[in-house]
């Protein structure tokens, strides 16, 4: 994989070789993740797909801007857009997890003529009717606002190896701990609340491209009747539960993640 750094606006990709008859497969990572967290699937397909892998701006190598606004979902929408069509892709099959399901539901929402499939794994649906919704929403915005205080470090991080935390729990400190720092914890706080203040629901029930959603029935942050109602208003939409599999499959649940990610692709292929 070679890596890249878009001048416009300063955020981090890698790509394999592009060759014109393979599937190009665009993975975006969740919060305080980088394109780290894709090394596994990089290592299984780097040989049968195009791979676009990206760090979102404020994570990982990308540029870290300072501004509350400057983490406005819509913005990270327009950032990986800047980058497909730099590398003048079209037709790409979008595979995303948790956060960046929010920020691949922009994308579908202005450029969804573009894409082939989308791929969600742990997807932010229905997150406002979380009981707990309301009061960690107020939390969020009391620290956000005392975060503007203190003086902004636009110091660019670094690419976890996330191999050192197998089989991680979904509030597991020592990943958390690695992650957050990486990020910054104003980006953090900033993109959280920008989560609980997202507005766009309705975008989900127009989805009109094959999707498949992936969720783990044992996921405390995004719970499985979320992903059960997701399925329900997406028409052309299949689900996978993994029994065994919490919040975090992108790096618990790799195998069985990438198969059914093949499955998927092998079926659309099978249909054109």
């Amino acid at each position: 994989m070679d890596e890249f750094i878009l001048r416009k606006n300063g955020v981090y990709y890698r790509t394999n070789g592009f060759l014109p008859h393979r599937p190009t497969l665009v993975f975006i990572h969740g919060l305080t993740g980088s394109s780290s967290a894709w090394i596994a699937y990089e290592n299984i397909f780097e040989n049968k797909y195009n791979l676009l892998t990206i760090d979102l701006r404020g994570h990982g190598k990308s540029a870290k801007p300072c501004r509350y606004e400057d983490y406005e979902i819509g913005l990270f929408a327009e950032d990986v857009h800047d980058i497909l069509g730099f590398l003048k892709l079209k037709k790409y099959i979008i595979i995303s997890h948790s956060f960046g399901t929010l920020v691949t539901l922009e994308l579908l929402y202005k450029y969804e003529k573009e894409v082939a499939a989308t791929i969600f794994l742990s997807p932010n649906f229905g997150i406002k009717t979380i009981w707990l919704a309301h009061a960690i929403k107020f939390l969020i915005g009391w620290c956000v606002n005392i975060s503007k205080i203190f003086p902004c470090t636009a110091k660019i991080g670094w690419h976890v190896d996330y191999s050192k935390y197998p089989n991680t729990g979904d509030w597991n400190l020592r990943r958390m701990a690695a992650d957050i720092p990486n990020t910054g914890l104003r980006t953090y706080l900033y993109c959280l609340k920008h989560i609980y203040n997202f507005s766009h629901e309705e975008y989900w029930s127009k989805i009109s491209i094959p999707t498949l959603i992936i969720h783990g029935k044992k996921d405390t942050i995004v719970p499985i009747k979320n992903a059960l109602g997701l399925a329900g208003i997406i028409k052309n939409s299949k689900l996978v539960i993994l029994d065994n599999a919490n919040h975090i499959i992108v790096l618990n649940n790799v195998k069985e993640v990438a198969d059914a990610i093949e499955n998927f692709i092998g079926n659309l292929t099978k249909k054109i």
